[in-house]
């Protein structure tokens, strides 16, 4: 018998597959086609010829984790010590460790859909029960409706900011609002998944890095491979409390032990040279350039606060659901997107489809000129 009975191929694969199929422009799966930074592939060459092809220690190089210590302190304006960090394979599992070491048999675990699809079965996997809670139709979290599902059976909340799919980004109200909730329920701990936390553009970014009522229960999930377009890497890490870390540590050497040591000694050099800060207006280019062709389409672009995503409303256009939509703008318009009720329990449409706009100008120009025909 399956342990995942309900979980089949993910709506990203499915999608990248129809777009191949279909030779669809794909704006679908959430990864850039432009070229890295040269100064990345340049570091990546000579450290290539280095004796750094063997294990790495269990929970990362050590001057990898002095980097992201110090990424943290400027950031963020946070200390945080060696023994608070631990390189991941990528973020998806930095957040599976996490679950599956910290969510025992029965605990409940709140999830706000909508939400990134790697959540719930590793919480199934742990025994835990997912409780989904949707968001607004504006895509900020219900507080009451999540302080309703709060009891004492509240193992984790899971929140995801900036938001995948919606690219909305919290306001200091919404921490407040969470701080409040997690004083009445001191035994829950904060999965904060931010790994669009350096893809921002007007409204700058809160992190739970930066409350320190949440510190001593609260694991941060970041991406390298978001970060820095670089996402066939698989690299990223978690800042947590030891006391937290020690537990997820033990899941880590048994599902990974270490991560792969040629990136880590990469990423080490390259961190004293990039400015994560500029990654903002980079993106920020690309959003404007996408949303200014579409103005000329019968799509309506709702608000992009952060990551490369932009979320449309088709429903001027027809009132079929959106994965029927999805698949028919792929199939007979030669465009690649994914339906937004897939990330929700309620499987709800709302007529919402995502396009990731982190391509290249051509690519865009292309896409733009295909959805201003419909």
């Amino acid at each position: 018998m399956s342990k995942l009975p309900h979980v089949g191929t993910t709506i990203f694969t499915e999608m990248s597959l129809l777009a191949k199929q279909t030779n669809a422009i794909n704006l679908s799966q959430g990864f850039p086609n432009f070229p890295v930074d040269e100064r990345l592939t340049e570091i990546l060459k000579n450290k290539s010829t280095q004796d750094i092809h063997q294990y790495m220690p269990m929970a990362g190089s050590p001057e990898l984790i002095d980097q992201i210590q110090q990424l943290t302190l400027k950031s963020y304006d946070r200390t945080i010590g060696q023994n608070e960090v631990l390189i991941t394979a990528g973020a998806t599992q930095g957040i599976f460790s996490t679950i599956i070491a910290l969510v025992k048999n029965g605990d409940e675990v709140i999830i706000l859909d909508p939400s990134y699809d790697c959540y719930e079965p590793a919480i199934v996997l742990a025994g835990g029960i997912p409780i989904r809670i949707q968001l607004n139709d504006d895509y900020t979290p219900n507080w009451n409706a999540i302080e309703e599902k709060f009891s004492d059976k509240t193992k984790m909340i899971i929140t995801n900011n900036p938001h995948n799919p919606s690219g909305r980004i919290w306001e200091e109200s919404d921490y407040l609002n969470l701080e409040e909730l997690l004083n009445t329920f001191p035994s829950t701990i904060l999965l904060s998944d931010e790994v669009y936390e350096y893809i921002t553009f007007e409204k700058g970014h809160i992190s739970a890095n930066q409350r320190p009522n949440l510190l001593d229960r609260t694991i941060v999930v970041s991406s390298f491979g978001k970060t820095f377009h670089i996402t066939g890497w698989k690299m990223g890490y978690i800042v947590a409390p030891e006391k937290l870390l020690s537990e997820i540590k033990k899941v880590h050497q048994f599902n990974v032990f270490s991560v792969n040591s040629v990136a880590q000694s990469v990423l080490t050099d390259y961190l004293k040279i990039v400015d994560v800060k500029s990654l903002g207006a980079f993106y920020q280019t690309k959003r404007d350039l996408f949303q200014n062709l579409l103005s000329k389409s019968n799509f309506r672009c709702l608000q992009s606060e952060g990551t490369y995503f932009q979320l449309v409303d088709y429903s001027s256009i027809s009132k079929i659901d959106d994965v029927s939509f999805c698949k028919e703008l792929a199939i007979k318009h030669g465009v690649a997107a994914i339906p937004v009720s897939v990330f929700s329990q309620q499987k709800t449409s709302n007529q919402h489809i995502r396009f990731c706009y982190a391509k290249d100008d051509e690519t865009l120009f292309n896409a733009s000129e295909k959805l201003c025909q419909i």
